[in-house]
């Protein structure tokens, strides 16, 4: 059974009508949802621009529904799009190091003589130079928890940091 006239949105003046009735709505429901950093204006257009390709398809009656509902996906396809550029973004961000490979390197280097020099030290003085140094724990603290005197923690940390010192001037 055909269409009738009416309901048949493929004829010119039907759909320049329902242009006229919700382009606006259309327009204000994809900026209020989605704000101005998304190109609302765009998607707004490719809408009805879809509802043409498929006006054998969808009746009069149906066709505010479809706008909204292809508008809002192509919103949400948009913004998904957007997230995925960020992070790519983001991450290229982060791997990319601005450091020269010399100094990655020296860096390196320092870093295993470093490891080297705290291994060097005794477990007292390698527990007393982790908690007063990385920690930033007072002296008196560290003798309580290690149930030392604060002169012995003084005595541990001063011989770590001078071992320390000696092993890494070269540095």
């Amino acid at each position: 059974m055909p269409k009738k006239i009416f309901e048949n949105i493929c004829v010119d003046s039907v759909f320049e009508r329902i242009y006229n009735d919700y382009a606006k709505d259309l327009h204000d429901f994809l900026y209020y949802k989605f704000g101005n950093g998304y190109n609302h204006e765009d998607k707004m257009h490719e809408a009805f621009v879809k509802l043409w390709h498929k006006c054998e398809d969808v009746t009069y009656s149906k066709a505010k529904s479809f706008l909204f509902t292809v508008a809002n996906n192509l919103m949400l396809n948009e913004v998904k799009h957007k997230k995925v550029k960020l992070k790519y973004n983001k991450s290229i961000k982060e791997n990319t190091n601005k450091q020269s490979p010399e100094f990655l390197l020296e860096e390196k280097q320092y870093l295993e003589k470093y490891e080297r020099a705290l291994s060097s030290l005794t477990e007292k003085q390698r527990l007393v130079f982790s908690l007063c140094k990385i920690e930033a724990k007072p002296h008196k603290e560290v003798a309580s928890l290690l149930d030392i005197s604060t002169k012995t923690v003084e005595k541990h940390l001063y011989s770590a940091l001078k071992k320390l010192k000696l092993e890494l001037t070269e540095l």
